[in-house]
């Protein structure tokens, strides 16, 4: 069957559905203290929702591989099967812990991209600088000292360093990134979770964030860069593999240069459609709030081929959703 491209067919509306489905899920058991139970919620129903999408689609990005999960392991095919073949990087829950513990930044994420749009990666580490739109090629770049990265943003905002607010995901291998980062003067937000979040708001000035460093997922760095390059914005990652094991995983994947340095057209390209709900109320996005029989979300939708961003808020009436949450919505 020949490739059918994406680009005459607009499947935002269609995305958002899949992640408001899966936050609606999650957000259930919001602070329950399970976040296995939060996940599992979050996965069932993103993969209800995609089976409803008028789509060809292949997992590229999920829940690991064939055997790891019943659903949404890569390579899985989702949709109806009547629409245009796609790849698909999902990511029911961002911050399984977040949900826990009823903490801010919870997100259900997916990308849509043209077959072979997404890089093949592991699910491993990847050590990550991002930062927003409307400045000069590689002002920062992953292999400079985070000092030299501060004055070089400074000075392309026309700031201080002081000004600037860094996010790092708040974890003990990031101690002297977090030293070095004060020792230079800059301001820092530490997350507990969510470094797609923590990319996407560095091209947000009302989030605060100006620059995204730290190592988190390899995954969640495909997908950063897949809404990057719907709305601008730099950002390079390089693979951390820490032993023989994660080296032949990337070598699967058919990755031979284990130190490359990635940029976003590296990882997401083509015509791209990026869709993220909030689960719990952050910077970007509030999170899901029940009232008297009605559900409130609050989504974001991209797409590479318009440069578009859209803010969707959906009101859901409880009665009348369907298993995947947004049957008849």
């Amino acid at each position: 069957m020949p490739k059918i491209s994406t680009a005459g067919r607009n499947l935002a509306l269609e995305a958002v559905r899949v992640t408001e489905a899966a936050a609606l899920a999650a957000s259930r058991l919001m602070g329950r203290g399970d976040d296995r139970a939060a996940d599992r919620a979050a996965v069932d129903a993103m993969h209800d929702a995609l089976t409803m999408l008028a789509i060809t689609g292949t997992i590229r990005i999920g829940e690991g591989g064939e055997g790891d999960s019943p659903k949404l392991y890569v390579g899985e095919t989702v949709g109806t099967g009547d629409g245009p073949r796609v790849d698909v990087a999902a990511m029911p829950l961002e911050g399984s812990t977040i949900i826990a513990k009823g903490e801010p930044n919870a997100l259900s994420v997916i990308a849509i991209a043209e077959g072979g749009g997404f890089l093949n990666i592991p699910d491993v580490y990847m050590e990550k600088i991002a930062i927003g739109g409307g400045l000069p090629e590689d002002v920062v770049d992953l292999e400079e000292e985070p000092a030299k990265n501060l004055r070089e943003l400074a000075r392309a905002k026309g700031v201080d360093v002081g000004d600037l607010v860094v996010c790092i995901l708040d974890r003990p291998r990031h101690t002297d990134l977090i030293a070095k980062t004060r020792d230079a003067g800059a301001r820092i937000m530490l997350i507990r979770d969510g470094d797609v979040a923590g990319v996407i708001a560095t091209t947000q000035p009302e989030s605060g964030v100006d620059i995204y460093m730290g190592i988190g997922g390899a995954p969640q760095g495909v997908l950063a860069a897949a809404a990057l390059g719907c709305v601008g914005g730099q950002m390079h990652g390089r693979l951390v593999l820490r032993n023989d094991e994660e080296k032949k995983q990337a070598d699967k994947c058919g990755i031979t240069d284990f130190d490359k340095k990635y940029s976003v057209p590296d990882m997401a390209r083509g015509d791209i459609t990026f869709a993220a709900t909030g689960v719990t109320s952050g910077a970007m996005l509030a999170g899901v709030r029940r009232h008297r029989g009605v559900a409130v979300t609050q989504s974001m939708v991209m797409r590479s081929r318009t440069g578009t961003l859209r803010y969707i808020e959906a009101h859901h009436r409880l009665g009348r959703l369907g298993a995947a949450g947004l049957k008849n919505t």
